[in-house]
């Protein structure tokens, strides 16, 4: 058995670490540096490009080179590259490798197993991909690790006698995550995480590049088009203009030509911080939701929180500290280089798998972090009504879990059951995503009410397994879910055009009840666990009062859903854009 190494495997920069007696360390690349790009490309003669050089190639002849695939992953996204399409796992795979060519020369052995990091947010599909990835790389994948709760590591292992809370806050390249974490006694719990996947500097510095465009009467996604050398070099224009705006007040970027060069009066364009955080104020805006869901399900208050741990170099600018310090009231803590804290902390956890004695006494928990179930129907006013989604597993519990919930058939004489396996948040599953399906035959025939109960199981790395027994024989079916199901069958299109034109032909379709719908359904993603159940029986009944097109009574459960909305959600009430 070989060396096991943490990774983190960034959306901008990646990086590989190890634990010994003295604590986590991060391994240089060939460069020297500890941050490897993560780019990919191919030179003039086909040669392979990795890390730093595939980012400076990038400059230049974007058209060779890739980077931001993270954000891809789990997708049937390609790309095209030396005459062969690369899958976003696949490029993964060669940063992967990369990092472990490193650590074999560091070692002067084989290095075979690793901790891989992924954001806390990624479903299902990503996470599978990120383990095909370092399958890929030649790595045996012993854990996924989430990307906050590494961070949490690293501070906890630095720090294991406190007994504090911790909100870690992780914006990197390309995602965002939240964690609230309690630690005690040598033990990390993460009691909550939320965040999303498409959030990150790589925005910050995409509404840069429009704007500084735009002064000029040009249009980002047309010039994009046309002339990719002069975004690509305007980019690292912008990306530099970013970071020199965390440090002084005003900057200037200079405006290539479309070959991406910089003639000898290449247009100058003056920016201020002030500039700056006025046109990203919108990107900004979106990390307080996932903030508040991650307090509320952790069933914590700001004031509870101990410390405040920033995590990910988009952390260093000022707005976001700002930004921060008003949501918290207090300063954020950054003991360590937020760039390279996910890395150390999957170092330490390598030391885990590894049982190293320097961390024998650490105790770590993560949590699931989506809810998982299956489709199910529901009986409107003596109608049967499908697509409502059964949570089985809630999100934010601690894994790894077993839970089984009991359901029935619907229809005389049924002899089989086709389980969908969903993973979301919404009531309805047309809002979440489908993950598989489990078919149960040899269900005995009788009436209607015959149970099945449905087991799921999710262990460490998001893998899910579902059992499903008959409960009169105890026939077992069992499905472990490793690979997403892409695209839409005909039958599945044809149920959605269906369902599409019932909805043409209800009361719904007045506009205020399709409102309330709608903020309805968002808030119902929201909001912590408890109050979920309370909005899910008043939308039953709004439902069941629209089933009987009974204008009264649609009217009194409209009120009363419309009360329950506007105190628990205020920016429902003052919806006017972004601001």
């Amino acid at each position: 058995m070989g060396q096991i190494v943490g990774i983190d495997l960034g959306t901008t920069f990646s990086a590989v670490g190890y634990l010994d007696q003295q604590g986590p360390r991060l391994i240089p690349n060939a460069l020297g540096d500890v941050l490897t790009p993560s780019a990919v490309g191919f030179d003039t003669d086909g040669h392979l490009l990795v890390g730093r050089a595939a980012k400076e190639l990038q400059v230049v002849q974007p058209e060779r080179c890739v980077s931001a695939f993270k954000r891809y992953m789990g997708t049937d996204w390609t790309i095209e590259l030396a005459g062969r399409r690369y899958l976003p796992e696949e490029l993964s795979s060669l940063i992967l490798k990369s990092l472990r060519q490193d650590a074999e020369a560091h070692f002067k052995g084989v290095v075979d197993r690793a901790v891989i990091t992924v954001p806390a947010y990624f479903n299902e599909p990503q996470r599978q991909a990120t383990m095909r990835a370092g399958q890929l790389a030649g790595l045996t994948v012993e854990r996924i690790l989430n990307e906050p709760t590494a961070a949490a590591i690293a501070y906890g292992a630095a720090d294991a006698k406190a007994e504090k809370s911790l909100v870690v806050f992780d914006l990197g390249g390309g995602t965002f995550d939240v964690s609230v974490v309690e630690q005690f006694e040598g033990t990390l719990e993460v009691r909550a995480s939320a965040g999303e996947v498409f959030l990150g500097g790589e925005d910050f510095t995409n509404a840069l590049v429009a704007r500084v465009l735009e002064s000029k009467g040009l249009v980002f996604e047309r010039v994009e088009a046309e002339a990719p050398r002069l975004v690509s070099r305007l980019r690292q224009e912008c990306e530099q203009a970013k970071k020199r705006l965390s440090s002084c007040a005003e900057t200037t970027v200079r405006l290539p030509n479309a070959q991406g060069e910089f003639p000898g009066q290449a247009p100058v364009i003056t920016i201020t911080r002030s500039d700056f955080e006025r046109w990203t104020t919108h990107i900004l805006n979106r990390i307080d939701i996932p903030i508040r869901r991650a307090l509320g399900d952790a069933k914590l208050s700001k004031d509870d929180v101990h410390d405040l741990v920033l995590v990910g170099g988009a952390t260093r600018m000022p707005q976001v500290v700002d930004r921060l310090k008003w949501l918290f009231g207090r300063d954020p803590v950054c003991r360590l280089n937020p760039d390279e804290t996910v890395a150390l902390g999957a170092a330490v956890q390598a030391g885990l798998i590894d049982r190293h004695e320097q961390v024998e006494e650490l105790v770590v928990t993560d949590v699931a972090p989506f809810t998982l179930g299956i489709e199910i129907a529901r009986d409107l006013a003596s109608r049967i009504r499908d697509g409502y989604f059964m949570p089985i597993i809630n999100r934010n519990t601690t894994i790894p879990v077993s839970r089984v919930e009991r359901v029935y058939t619907i229809h005389n004489n049924q002899t089989y059951m086709e389980i969908r396996i969903y993973q979301g948040e919404s009531r309805r599953v047309e809002g979440n995503l489908l993950l598989g399906k489990v078919t149960v035959q040899g269900i005995p025939r009788g009436p209607a009410g015959q149970a099945v109960d449905v087991r799921f199981t999710y262990d460490l790395n998001g893998v899910l397994e579902v059992e499903a027994v008959v409960v009169e024989t105890q026939q077992k079916v069992m499905h472990v879910i490793t690979r997403h199901a892409r695209g839409m069958s005909d039958a599945e299109l044809q149920r959605a055009i269906a369902a599409m034109n019932r909805l043409k032909t209800h009361p719904r379709e007045e506009a205020v009840n399709r409102f309330l719908l709608r903020r309805a359904e968002r808030v119902y993603q929201e909001l912590p666990l408890g109050e979920r159940e309370f909005l899910d029986r008043l939308l039953s009944a709004f439902e069941e009062a629209l089933e009987t097109q009974n204008e009264e009574e649609i009217v009194g459960m409209r009120l009363a859903l419309e009360e329950f909305l506007n105190r628990v959600d205020s920016s429902g009430q003052d919806d006017h854009g972004d601001q």
